[in-house]
């Protein structure tokens, strides 16, 4: 993909829908007793991988255009599958289903493409044996290819060792099978999707601060599900209309779960011009529309609790403090070595093509901000999340950039190099 600099962006946009409530709404509607109806569904390739899986576990799902039918079978009504369950590049299908397949009454193997194949599963696959689990794979039953044995599961009270809403929302998925109470302690407030959404279909969840209770053996109902637009889609749009001159971007509909508003907060100490309108609570989560127009922007430093609700937009955060006068400091982020790509690594290895003075650290970077972009050719690492960050980085250059690899924007956000151009108009 060639990106051409601008030197504005105007107009209003959509987005297409989270993410991480996609997955949950496919998952629990398998597992709830009816028809679920999904709006807003995200037809990337790890959402539509998850559907796969379920339609080999024995779901009907019907597809059309961002809507999505499941046909639940209830709790206990997925069905051997005849296949490998393949998950594509989703870390969040590999390890939420893990957790759902664990106390099934049959036997499974989940699998992934060369970079699910070096994720660390382990964060997961432990915890669940200690429930009673039995999970075996490659590398000390640490990596897919992974082959589950349904059993008999038992609550357990368990310390995340860090603030995770995969290795949540697993052990949370088995705790409807296990016998007891599954009692959870996070050490900081990760995305919490799964607990809102299991409470409107039905299980009985209760959390106060950071202590999570699942009672098992609820009967989920089948519900309609409204996907609100995805923050780590609009984050790119946010971002570019905050750096380049003469430019206000307004994005529809965009779920902002306190949770998940990291970027928002951050943004707001770089100084950030943005404002919230049309705020309400669709399927117990908030939904707003955002409103970005060009500023002059700082640097900051980030760093604890905060890193959870932002840590898939750090990438373009990155790019941002490069834009802001100052030296911005991101810190407690080592878990970005082990998404898609080490994300530290390539931060850092892209923007200094671009000329940025940026330099790397054993748990974030440091980016001294205020240089001008250059051109140049950057790589994605089948990384969606740093194609679309250096797509940003680019408009701001110099001259023309390339980007090779840049169709893994599929994985999340297909029509994303459309929105852009559009928005160039």
């Amino acid at each position: 993909m060639i990106i051409q600099p601008t030197n504005h962006l105007k107009g209003e946009i959509t987005v297409p829908g989270d993410k991480s409530i996609s997955h949950r709404a496919v998952m629990l509607g398998a597992i709830a007793q009816g028809k679920t109806e999904i709006d807003g569904f995200l037809m990337g390739e790890d959402c539509l991988n998850t559907i796969k899986c379920f339609h080999k576990l024995g779901i009907q799902i019907d597809v059309s255009k961002d809507k999505v039918l499941v046909f639940g079978k209830g709790l206990h009504g997925l069905s051997c599958p005849v296949d490998i369950l393949y998950t594509g590049n989703s870390g969040t299908t590999t390890r939420l289903m893990l957790g759902l397949l664990a106390g099934q009454h049959f036997s499974s193997i989940l699998d992934g493409d060369s970079s699910i194949r070096k994720r660390p599963m382990d964060r997961v696959i432990n915890p669940l044996k200690t429930m009673g689990a039995d999970i075996s794979g490659t590398q000390a039953s640490t990596l897919c290819p992974l082959t589950l044995n349904g059993s008999a599961l038992k609550g357990i009270t368990y310390h995340l060792p860090i603030a995770s809403a995969q290795v949540k929302s697993a052990l949370l998925l088995a705790g409807l099978y296990a016998e007891g109470e599954t009692h959870l302690i996070e050490p900081a407030k990760s995305r919490d999707h799964s607990e809102r959404m299991l409470t409107h279909f039905g299980a009985d969840i209760y959390t106060s601060g950071l202590d999570i209770h699942c009672m098992p053996y609820p009967k989920l109902e089948a519900q309609k599900i409204t996907v609100p637009g995805d923050i780590s889609s609009a984050a790119y749009f946010m971002v570019a209309g905050l750096m380049l001159p003469h430019s206000e971007i307004t994005i529809r509909n965009i779920g902002m779960n306190p949770t998940r508003t990291g970027i928002v907060d951050v943004l707001n100490a770089m100084g950030a011009k943005m404002a919230l309108s049309n705020q309400r609570l669709i399927n117990n989560e908030e939904v707003a529309d955002i409103t970005v127009t060009t500023s002059s922007l700082h640097g900051t430093i980030i760093e604890g609790d905060i890193i959870p609700r932002l840590i898939d937009e750090i990438p373009i955060i990155a790019v941002a403090a490069a834009a802001a006068c100052g030296t911005t400091v991101i810190k407690d982020a080592a878990e970005l070595k082990v998404k898609e790509s080490n994300r530290i690594q390539t931060v850092v290895t892209e923007l200094k093509k671009a000329g940025i003075d940026i330099e790397e650290t054993s748990d974030g970077m440091i980016i001294n901000g205020g240089n001008a972009f250059k051109s140049a050719c950057f790589e994605s690492y089948n990384d969606h999340r740093i194609a679309m960050s250096m797509s940003i980085a680019a408009l701001c250059a110099n001259g023309p950039s390339k980007i090779n690899g840049a169709d893994a924007v599929n994985i999340s956000f297909p029509r994303y190099f459309k929105l852009l151009q559009d928005l160039q108009k």
